[in-house]
């Protein structure tokens, strides 16, 4: 191959290279809060195992690379121990009152009230807890997997009674 061929297909790889490495495009989705409370309960990765926490995946799979979107219906009276989660997570309050807070065990003078329309942060692997009140909860988490659910004390993890 000449010098010329030769830079002319390394400037074609180089210029291909970045389409072909490009991100997954999202799906068109588009959901009111009603037709989203119809969808039925999917399991998978970044759940707390808590028996009173539903996950409904939305949008790509947490347990692989990329980003997913997931809903976490919280019934009343649920309280969540102290667990951390791998990739970055950010979550929007979508019904009723959560309270969340951060640390390596539960401590309710630590939790936060985020009523509808809140938003925080489960930055990777940093530990946070939360609970309801007298009334379901409906969060939004968005982030990026492969994500899991490690508890600070091994001896909370609903996972393994």
């Amino acid at each position: 191959m000449h010098r010329n061929q030769t830079l002319l297909v390394v400037a074609a790889l180089l210029l291909a290279g970045p389409a072909a490495a490009q991100p997954p495009r999202l799906p068109d989705y588009a959901r009111t809060l009603s037709e989203l409370a119809e969808i039925a309960p999917t399991g998978g990765a970044g759940g707390s195992g808590n028996a009173k926490v539903q996950v409904v995946t939305i949008l790509g799979d947490a347990s692989k690379p990329g980003v997913y979107a997931q809903l976490l219906r919280v019934g009343a009276g649920a309280q969540i121990p102290a667990h951390h989660h791998a990739g970055e997570r950010v979550a929007t309050v979508l019904q009723g009152t959560w309270h969340f807070g951060y640390g390596m065990e539960f401590d309710k003078a630590k939790l936060k009230t985020l009523p509808v329309g809140s938003v925080y942060t489960e930055p990777s692997n940093a530990p946070h807890f939360a609970m309801t009140g007298t009334e379901p909860v409906v969060v939004l988490i968005t982030g990026s997997g492969p994500t899991d659910t490690i508890y600070e004390d091994p001896a909370d993890d609903p996972t393994k009674k």
